[in-house]
């Protein structure tokens, strides 16, 4: 009797669980969201209640858990109270005119100041930027510190490990940061692990997923900073991972993958933003902060017409605001001649779309880099979804030739100022990723990145709008359902 009652009220306790889930969605999800990713969730949990509400609860917030933001309070607060005074140097920038005042939104938001009297150079060959990098440690005599999204011991990147030991074994502090899931899924990522622990060299895995550890925290956030400092003032930053440029997997192997990056090497004493960041990282995962004889940099100001202004922008959940994308939509707002962008997951939220299109249709020349052949399906064909829009709107579209993976994130604006970093230009590098911006004033810098641009320009097929319409309808119905997966973050 009693199992007969049960199963006679199933259905209106389903009708009612229904009811009650779809009545808290809508007051729940689109509080402080974006209004596409608040539609796109509730489009999940209208079409399957039950599932769609569980993965809410994964996946609907980005906050850190509590303990991770007041340490990332402290430390933002003790690099703004290290460096006082060194804002000056913004107030008096008047070229070009919106500059200075984007100089003072970075900082706002937590940025490190803008920093004069640096050198640049540009790597562009994925075995010349590891080669530049283990030199330099080669060369370290008090601290190195190393921070990569996928960091994988292999035959492309054993030569930078060795350099590691050389500097551990002869008294140099070598302190390693890595993703932990990102890494550790990697073919390579555990043997990397025990080399280290052999090693005798101190790392740390960065966002571990432990829940049961009173840690809970939305499991997909990453630290996809790309970072190595060594002695306070060179510094190394951009998009190439250290690993492999195949990244050591078999689908990739088999395709012929091969990924092409941008680094940066970095002298002068804009390399603390760089060291600082790395700093608040280590403290994050270990709560120990170096000391200051190791943290202190050697500032030496570069001079000359070669001299650079950088400021080191971070951004990630740890931040109560989206600060790449604000400073993305700055400079391209300030943007009156050209504006070149390359972004490997180029999947702009509403803001970043318009600002993009109306830079194009106000006369901006606006061009994209982005991939023929991409190793993420999802995010490629959200991705093509927005080019019909941006043809339209004047943005002229390049894909870089198979089966190379063109994944350097950077843009210019006008013949003055340059981006470089480890962020895309997509929804998860604005709120779910840790990235790092490098933002560099000066015309000879932008030029040195021009000719690469140019290099990109020669390897790659302009897309056209008659032909984009003209793919396949099956082709344009993915693109369009990717589209909404993207926009639930």
């Amino acid at each position: 009797m009693t199992w007969r009652r049960i199963l006679k009220a199933f259905p209106t306790v389903v009708l009612v669980v229904d009811i009650l889930i779809r009545v808290v969605a809508v007051v729940a999800v689109p509080r402080n969201r974006r209004p596409s990713s608040a539609m796109a969730w509730l489009m999940a949990i209208f079409v399957a209640p039950i599932p769609g509400s569980i993965l809410f609860g994964l996946l609907g917030s980005s906050k850190l858990p509590q303990d991770r933001r007041d340490k990332q309070r402290e430390i933002n607060d003790l690099i703004l109270e290290n460096t006082q005074g060194l804002d000056n140097r913004a107030a008096t920038v008047t070229q070009p005119p919106w500059f200075g005042t984007v100089v003072q939104l970075n900082r706002t938001l937590g940025a490190m100041p803008l920093i004069p009297g640096n050198t640049a150079a540009l790597l562009p060959d994925y075995a010349g930027s590891i080669a530049a990098m283990t030199e330099a440690v080669d060369a370290a005599t008090r601290y190195v510190h190393v921070e990569f999204y996928i960091f994988t011991r292999d035959e492309s990147t054993f030569l930078f490990f060795d350099a590691l030991k050389r500097a551990h074994d002869r008294g140099v502090k070598v302190r390693v940061l890595y993703d932990h899931w990102a890494t550790i899924r990697n073919p390579q990522g555990r043997v990397t692990r025990q080399w280290l622990r052999d090693s005798g060299i101190r790392f740390e895995e960065m966002l571990p997923f432990h829940p049961t550890q009173g840690m809970w925290r939305r499991p997909d956030l990453r630290n996809h900073r790309k970072i190595v400092v060594v002695d306070g003032d060179v510094a190394f930053t951009g998009s190439q991972n250290m690993t492999d440029p195949s990244y050591n997997k078999r689908g990739n192997m088999r395709r012929g993958l091969q990924w092409k990056d941008l680094m940066v090497r970095l002298d002068g004493p804009a390399a603390i933003g760089l060291n600082a960041l790395f700093i608040t990282d280590w403290y994050s995962e270990t709560d120990e902060l170096p000391t200051d004889a190791e943290a202190e940099p050697l500032i030496e100001q570069r001079s000359g017409e070669d001299a650079l202004e950088c400021q080191v922008v971070p951004s990630g959940p740890g931040f109560d605001g989206e600060n790449n994308l604000r400073l993305f939509n700055a400079l391209v707002y300030g943007a009156q001649e050209r504006l070149i962008i390359a972004s490997p997951y180029f999947v702009p939220d509403d803001s970043m779309l318009y600002a993009i299109t109306t830079a194009a249709e106000r006369g901006v020349d606006v061009q994209l880099f982005a991939c023929e052949v991409a190793d993420q399906f999802l995010v490629y064909h959200a991705q093509r979804s927005y080019y019909e829009t941006l043809l339209r709107s004047g943005v002229r579209i390049f894909l870089y030739e198979k089966p190379t993976v063109l994944h350097s994130k950077h843009f210019t604006v006008d013949d003055d100022v340059a981006v470089i970093g480890s962020s895309n230009m997509d929804m998860r590098s604005f709120s779910l990723n840790f990235e790092v911006s490098l933002m560099v004033r000066g015309s000879r810098f932008v030029d040195q990145v021009r000719l690469i641009e140019n290099d990109y320009r020669s390897r790659s097929h302009e897309v056209t709008l008659a032909a984009w319409l003209s793919r396949p309808a099956g082709l344009q119905i993915l693109d369009n359902v990717a589209r909404l997966t993207a926009a639930v973050q």
